[in-house]
């Protein structure tokens, strides 16, 4: 865990920070027991999850596909906002130019109370039918029916981005203009090596803003970091933003 010197480093780059965005992993919602999408804990039958998440998987057998992340929304479902949800979802209530770019697909953030937010890879609880394109939030777990189905006949589809499958242009795009322009960039839970969505956090690193990294260990992203916090999200998080 970081010193008290380490803290009140990162404490005051928050505090004199006008606009703030935090990008978000799936180290932030390990801390609320959401298994990561690879691990799935090794239960699954014996489908890999890479195997599952394609357009082609679920064009070829879609009641198969549902049924893992019918499987995957029953696991989340129990799974709550810990202090770094929280605590993030605070920080934007005191900064009203603050943002949330998150990698994660649980919704955790959005039960915090995370509002200004930006999900680069879609969100569980979001059912698309793949016919007309309606969109709408659904948290019934079970499913009544695998594979649902949409109000005009067509499948429904979980509302995230598969492998194949471009992030939402509009969404990056907002994402890197608004890590560019901030004024301090937290990078929570995430080695911020994969792109397109590590290239949030190297918008703001090539833009020369200082960057407070936290996460238990050391990762690639390290050297790039102004201050790097070792520790659980939650705990650092809830002593350098605001109560």
């Amino acid at each position: 865990m970081p010193g008290e010197a380490e803290i009140e480093a990162g404490r005051r780059l928050v505090r004199e920070a006008g606009q703030i965005v935090a990008l978000t992993g799936a180290g932030i919602s390990a801390e609320s027991g959401v298994p990561t999408f690879r691990g799935a804990d090794g239960l699954w039958k014996t489908y890999r999850p890479e195997d599952l998440a394609t357009p082609e998987a679920f064009r070829r057998n879609p009641a198969l596909v549902w049924e893992w992340y019918d499987w995957r929304r029953q696991r989340i479902a129990a799974a709550r906002p810990n202090p770094g949800h929280e605590a993030l979802a605070r920080l934007e209530k005191t900064k009203p130019r603050f943002t949330l770019v998150t990698q994660n697909v649980d919704g955790l953030h959005q039960l915090a109370g995370s509002r200004n937010l930006h999900e680069l890879h879609g969100c569980l609880w979001t059912l698309r039918c793949v016919d007309c394109g309606e969109e709408r939030e659904d948290r019934t777990v079970p499913l009544p029916a695998i594979p649902p189905r949409c109000a005009c006949g067509g499948l429904l589809r979980p509302g995230v981005v598969w492998f194949g499958e471009p992030l939402p242009v509009e969404t990056l795009q907002a994402s890197l203009e608004e890590a560019r322009a901030c004024d301090l960039l937290l990078v929570v839970g995430t080695s911020a090596v994969v792109y397109p969505a590590a290239g949030v956090a190297h918008a703001a690193v090539e833009a020369g803003h200082p960057v407070i990294e936290i996460n238990p260990d050391e990762t690639p992203f390290t050297p790039h970091a102004t201050i790097s916090l070792r520790g659980r999200a939650g705990e650092i998080l809830r002593r350098i933003c605001p109560p």
